[in-house]
């Protein structure tokens, strides 16, 4: 079974290298873009946000949330919009259940590779942020909760595209974008420490049920020096969570479309 699984592994990792042009896109446009707004035009342009003196300060909170964005990414694109295609038209999903492996694996697979995907959109944001912001960014890493938090973020959001993909039908794709991606995105604490919410307590509470608050927090904490972040304990207790409770979701989605 585990040379099967490695096997399939290597055939999505062989199909990423042949559509690496299309992948670096992907990859790169997201966190380019966002960098390049926030931390290079603004700036330039005098807005609040980047041309305040807290400037630095700004940028360096940035990177830690695109960081935690490009992985989150990743994981949807990697995972939830492959498999509406496979479920689709395609029905490529029928050969990959034939390989001598159980359907679990399967699934699993399908995360580990989107977790991949999800780690190098990560290590694509630093060379981004060492050359795009007008405003220095003073990052100071954490080695120990870099290496440890950035697997189980990338493997929690190859979870999320599984229960994604599969509890979504194809021909509902654009739901996607439309009712979780957008929420994640603008209430995922990518731009400001999840403590800065405290003046509307409702939000900060109500923003703990989105998964990236968590990466978006950790990530802060792995990169970044004397920024409030939440305490490293909950980070990791709610990453592990959401990840455990997204695989269920997901693999129970994936084995009822399966077999119908």
């Amino acid at each position: 079974m585990t040379s099967t699984f490695f096997a399939l592994l290597a055939r999505d990792v062989r199909v990423l290298r042949s559509n690496a042009v299309t992948f670096v896109i992907r990859v790169i446009m997201q966190p380019l873009l966002l960098v390049f707004v926030f931390t290079y035009v603004f700036p330039k342009i005098g807005q609040a946000v980047g041309g305040s003196a807290d400037a630095g300060a700004f940028s360096t909170i940035l990177i830690a949330g695109v960081v935690a964005l490009s992985i989150i990414f990743q994981g949807i694109q990697g995972v939830a919009l492959n498999l509406v295609q496979e479920f689709g038209y395609t029905k490529e999903i029928e050969d990959r259940v034939l390989a001598p492996l159980p359907i679990w694996a399967v699934a699993a697979e399908k995360v580990v590779a989107a977790a991949i995907q999800g780690i190098i959109a990560a290590a694509v944001v630093f060379p981004v942020a060492a050359f795009v912001p007008a405003t220095p960014v003073h990052l100071a890493v954490d080695w120990p909760v870099l290496v440890t938090l950035a697997p189980l973020a990338a493997l929690m959001s190859g979870a999320l595209g599984l229960a994604i993909g599969t509890l979504i039908p194809p021909q509902q794709v654009a739901l996607i974008f439309a009712i979780i991606v957008l929420p994640l995105t603008f209430l995922g604490a990518i731009y400001y420490p999840w403590q800065s919410l405290h003046t509307i307590p409702w939000l900060q509470y109500l923003v703990l049920v989105n998964p990236l608050v968590y990466l978006s927090e950790g990530f802060r904490a792995a990169l970044t020096s004397g920024v409030a972040h939440m305490r490293l304990l909950y980070i990791y207790l709610a990453v592990v969570g959401f990840g455990a409770l997204l695989w269920a979701v997901g693999l129970w989605g994936f084995r009822r479309r399966v077999l119908t």
